[in-house]
């Protein structure tokens, strides 16, 4: 009688087990994916820090040296044509979103230089250095998981970039996902996070010449902006999808750096903003190819993180009902009610300024539309203290720079006589302060009483506007894009308008229609200059985008 004679059935079925697991652990992982190097791809570049998702298509044909690449369903088109003379040349044709004309579609060049040709730009990224990781599902397909970790130490704590691609198990396999996940160990976080995932992939279709032909309609002409920056615009995926050719980023934060005279106190912090800056720069780039009729830009706040934009607001949400008198619009009729108004260009409005890292939005809001009936009571523009309002109102709920309400400020200025001049109290210092209000800084506007335009109807806030002057208002300013606003009629979807999403308080200093037919809301912000257009900004009165009509309020001044 053999061996397996003596076996029990269950000790057979364990040896079986034992043996298939033996096998399986001897076969040899599967062989790393090779792609034919021509193709044609669609699918969505996702970037979870911005809550953003960019739909792309891209034509590849390496041995010609050229491809294409659109985004947004071709809104934008990029054309990487290294089998042009000298260098090459890429292209890219878009909308042109000009202050005050409608876009566009225009052409721009930019020509390969010495050291720098143009090349085609992949979607699939160069596995050398890939190991195969394990099987999986990614987009509910099975697939084979190749990886690559890069390390790198700095001040003693290590920077992981984990690159993970899936493939189908099928033969020829086809690209499934690409993700992107660097974790930091200095930061205890994740530093940088993007996701490539590809819905189409050909390699066996012939791509017609036609489709890397620039239209003949159009002149192309120097791409605009400065340095390294137009690169970045031209090539926005060279990073992402072949890190190993060269952080161009590095190179902007430099002039960045320089151009707003950033300084950091430690290499860390430096790592940190830089970090801040690339995620920032990506998703400002990727917003203003799909032509949403207003333009972002890198300003001063640009190397921040979400969370420090968030110290920049600072309206608290509405605890309870204030003592506000309502305004129902009854004091104009609606056909006296002007097409457009600003009232900064009628002298109403003092110069912007800038709250620096502290949530004081609501004593400039307040302040501010005090100014604007100061000038409708006298014909005076006063730039009345902000500091004060922090300084002192905290026994009416107000928080300096942890945040405050516009209404607390009026209740306590008709309890206390009233608000001074900023500079007979002093400047702004964009932090806490001891409060000195008495007779060495006596006031110069007295608050009677105040008024909620909290209707939601734009009708209303117009007659306010165009009879009471500047009204200060509350607008939910979380949405990313909001913070990197340059110009053009802003309207963001996610852009929340109920009164738990206002969290910023601004002054809207008129309205108008743009040269495509929207209207709009003309916004004062306290975030400096360096912001918006000129510290301004146009929120579209479409859907009442970001609450401009949900909870504005205005004064009513003490007859002098």
């Amino acid at each position: 009688m053999s061996f397996l004679d003596k076996m029990s059935p269950r000790h057979m079925v364990l040896v079986c087990f034992i043996l298939v697991a033996s096998l399986a652990s001897l076969q040899a992982s599967p062989v790393k994916p090779v792609f034919k190097d021509h193709y044609h791809a669609s699918g969505q570049i996702r970037l979870p820090y911005a809550e953003l998702i960019e739909p792309f298509e891209i034509f590849f044909q390496g041995p010609k040296n050229r491809s294409r690449m659109d985004t947004y369903s071709g809104m934008d088109k990029v054309y990487f044509r290294g089998d042009e003379k000298d260098y090459g040349n890429l292209y890219k044709i878009s909308p042109a979103t000009v202050k005050g004309l409608p876009s566009l579609e225009s052409c721009f060049l930019i020509p390969g230089e010495k050291g720098d040709p143009v090349m085609p730009q992949s979607m699939l990224p160069d596995l050398t250095g890939f190991t195969f990781l394990s099987g999986g599902l990614r987009n509910g397909q099975s697939v084979n998981l190749w990886q690559n970790k890069t390390t790198m130490t700095f001040f003693n704590k290590s920077r992981t970039s984990t690159y993970t691609f899936a493939v189908t198990t099928t033969t020829p396999p086809r690209p499934v996902q690409y993700m992107m996940m660097g974790y930091d160990s200095l930061l205890g976080s994740h530093f940088d996070e993007y996701i490539i995932d590809y819905d189409f992939y050909d390699e066996a279709t012939a791509i017609s010449d036609d489709v890397f032909s620039i239209p003949k309609n159009l002149t192309c002409a120097g791409f605009p902006g400065p340095g390294v920056e137009q690169k970045i615009k031209g090539n926005p995926m060279k990073e992402m999808v072949n890190p190993e050719m060269g952080d161009r980023f590095h190179q902007l934060f430099d002039e960045y750096k320089q151009k707003y005279d950033k300084t950091y106190k430690t290499d860390v912090e430096h790592v940190q903003r830089k970090g801040h800056f690339t995620k920032n720069v990506r998703m400002i780039h990727s917003i203003n190819r799909a032509n949403l009729g207003y333009v972002l830009d890198i300003n001063h706040m640009a190397d921040q993180s979400h969370q420090e934009l968030k110290r920049m607001r600072g309206r608290l949400r509405q605890t309870r009902p204030n003592n506000g008198l309502p305004y129902d619009g009854s004091d104009i009729s609606d056909d006296a009610v002007p097409d457009h108004i600003d009232w900064n260009v009628r002298g109403a409005v003092s110069p912007v300024k800038d709250q620096a890292v502290c949530g004081s939005c609501w004593s400039f809001g307040s302040a501010e539309t005090i100014e604007g009936a100061v000038f409708m009571q006298s014909g005076k523009r006063v730039r009345l203290s902000q500091q004060m309002l922090m300084d002192c109102t905290w026994a009416a709920g107000n928080n300096g720079c942890d945040g405050g309400e516009e209404w607390r400020v009026y209740e306590w200025l008709m309890k206390n006589g009233g608000i001074p001049l900023e500079e007979t109290y002093g400047p702004y210092l964009g932090q806490n302060g001891m409060c000195h209000y008495g007779k060495s800084t006596p006031a110069v506007a007295s608050i009677k009483k105040y008024y909620n335009v909290t209707s939601g109807n734009q009708k209303d806030l117009k007659k306010a506007l165009a009879t009471k002057g500047p009204i200060a208002v509350g607008i939910d300013a979380a949405v990313p894009s909001f913070s990197f606003y340059s110009y053009g009629t802003y309207y963001d979807a996610s852009c929340g308008n109920t009164v738990d999403d206002l969290d910023h308080a601004v002054l809207a200093v008129g309205y108008g229609t743009d040269s495509s037919g929207q209207d709009y809301w003309l916004i004062k912000n306290s975030w400096s200059t360096h912001w918006g257009n000129n510290g301004y900004v146009a929120i579209s009165m479409k859907d009442n985008n970001c609450g401009v009509a949900t909870a504005a309020t205005y004064v009513e001044l003490e007859k002098n």
